[in-house]
């Protein structure tokens, strides 16, 4: 759904920012995002996506290059009009899920059991935008340092597509590093930030029991594969309840348990799947030997031989103090203090945080919520759809941070 948002909100004592976006790209950015939603693609395979921003971009006389894994693509902008220093990057994640839309809307995936259903066309769209205005700015010799834009592929497939991002050079030159996340709980013109953690560790959990199965009638003369997986799957999350500090937040989640094809016969096999998140870079660290150690115990209490394959997946986004700090002020010169507010940390994984590994920089919560509605469906839910006046806030946050970030020593 589309709505206007009240430029009005903006701070009446702040002074006036160039960069704001104008009403025609404000319609061609809805209408490029509405494309995006009906071709969703899968990590790794966003040839299209690629190409329609690639297009665009060189439309607009700039040069992106595409990643040498074939999808994703970087363009600088400044970098030729006089602009110095360290560049400031914008990143945006292209892929899809691997779900089905189910929203009836004339901008509905056209691709079965695939949909934008987390807001990537979206941050696509704002990255996009705020590129091609820093663009115009860049040529009129307004751009004070220059910019990045960073479009990462696969960042859904763990442990995300931007470690191989950075592998292939995307941070060479960069000083600090921004990025929005779509939140179905905040209202269209608002963002929430937080400095510190503002998302969890996850990583992924598969676990393969086996041992000697036999008759229900005789569980004795067995190893109650059930049971072991039962026990496991209930005293895992237990057990690291009480042997890790409950302020890393360490939480087992299992979604799935499977064993067994017949009621009176005890398999042999049994497996479980889930992940592991954390709140806590330090706990995260230590995470595969602790749980390790924990299913390992479990599985012996019951007789069965454990299997476990740990797949590292992505650490916290932790937001350095000084970009959070321009996110803030960049939003608060747009449309004043009172549009932002103070969000937790959630339990949800990104990984924007492989860029924040090397260089500074901090993620914001993207309102996408209609003002009034009670809420907007969440994420990673097929009928997930956004209020496409956040593309307009996301893009002037976005130039605003360019022009406040390049002002600053």
């Amino acid at each position: 759904m589309s709505r206007d948002t009240d430029d009005a909100d903006a701070a009446a004592d702040t002074a006036p920012l160039p960069g704001a976006l104008p009403e025609a790209l404000r319609a061609e950015l809805s209408a490029f995002r509405r494309d995006l939603h009906r071709h969703p693609e899968l990590g790794n395979q966003e040839f299209r996506t690629t190409a329609a921003i690639k297009d665009r971009l060189e439309r607009a006389g700039l040069r992106p290059r595409v990643l040498a894994t074939g999808t994703g693509l970087i363009c600088d902008i400044g970098t030729d009009t006089g602009a110095t220093g360290p560049l400031l990057a914008l990143r945006a994640d292209i892929d899809a899920l691997p779900i089905p839309d189910t929203k009836t809307v004339e901008y509905a995936s056209t691709v079965p059991g695939r949909a934008h259903a987390c807001g990537h066309d979206v941050h696509t769209t704002v990255v996009l935008g705020a590129g091609l205005v820093l663009a115009e700015l860049a040529r009129a010799g307004a751009l004070p340092r220059p910019v990045r834009l960073i479009f990462q592929p696969a960042e859904e497939v763990l442990p995300g597509g931007a470690p191989d991002a950075i592998d292939s050079g995307v941070l060479d030159g960069v000083g600090r590093i921004l990025a929005v996340h779509c939140d179905p709980r905040v209202d269209a013109g608002r963002i929430g930030l937080r400095t510190g953690a503002i998302t969890s560790a996850c990583d992924r959990l598969e676990v393969a029991l086996d041992g000697p199965g036999g008759h229900t009638a005789r569980p004795h003369l067995t190893t109650d594969m059930v049971t072991a997986a039962a026990r496991v799957a209930l005293d895992v999350p237990a057990l690291l309840a009480r042997r890790v500090d409950a302020r890393a937040g360490l939480a087992v989640t299992w979604g799935r348990v499977e064993s067994g094809h017949a009621c009176n016969v005890i398999p042999q096999h049994a497996e479980l799947s889930g992940t592991v998140r954390c709140l806590d870079l330090d706990a995260w660290r230590k995470a595969p030997d602790t749980v390790h150690a924990a299913i390992d115990e479990v599985a012996a209490l019951y007789g069965a031989k454990p299997q476990i394959t740990y797949v590292r997946g992505v650490p916290p986004v932790v937001n350095e103090a000084s970009s959070a700090q321009l996110l803030h002020d960049a939003m608060a010169a747009r449309r004043g203090a009172h549009s932002i507010e103070d969000t937790e940390q959630s339990l949800g994984g990104e990984d924007f945080s492989w860029y924040l590994e090397h260089v500074p920089g901090a993620m914001a919560r993207l309102g996408v919520r209609a003002p009034g509605e009670p809420s907007r469906h969440d994420l990673h839910r097929g009928d997930f759809d956004v209020d496409e006046a956040a593309i307009k806030v996301g893009v002037e946050l976005f130039t605003a941070a360019a022009l406040l970030d390049g002002n600053r020593p």
